[in-house]
């Protein structure tokens, strides 16, 4: 019985700790960046960058067109090539990265910032895969 009753244990905290994080990634996205949806996106990206923070292999195998790769990974070293006085779209395959990246950027300063609320997995619209030739 007190096996039993250590699994229901752990399953609730594993439980707890999977709501605690989901609440942490809302309350950080509120913060740093304003969730829009597709076409919100696809209405304000012609005057903004549009940022894939993806690895490059997920880019390279498929991306909204004219957006840029900036993996997460890379943020730190690369994140000065973003401008400051211009919009920033970011998205990945959900929007867990994304919120990331915009609460690293709110942190070095940049103000205007979107994210893709349903990521690439829910985009519609035009996108661009590397060919393999």
């Amino acid at each position: 019985m007190s096996g039993l009753l250590m699994l229901n244990i752990i399953l609730g905290l594993v439980l707890l700790a999977m709501v605690g994080n989901t609440l942490y990634m809302y309350i950080l996205g509120k913060r740093s960046a304003k969730l829009i949806t597709e076409d919100e996106f696809r209405e304000g990206m012609r005057k903004g960058q549009v940022i894939d923070v993806r690895e490059k292999d997920a880019f390279d195998a498929g991306h909204i067109l004219g957006a840029r790769s900036l993996p997460y990974s890379m943020l730190k070293t690369s994140m000065q090539s973003l401008r400051k006085d211009q919009p920033i779209y970011l998205y990945d395959q959900k929007r867990s990265i994304s919120i990331r990246t915009a609460s690293k950027l709110k942190k070095a300063g940049y103000t205007d910032i979107y994210v893709l609320k349903d990521g690439y997995e829910g985009w519609t619209g035009k996108i661009k895969k590397k060919s393999t030739l």
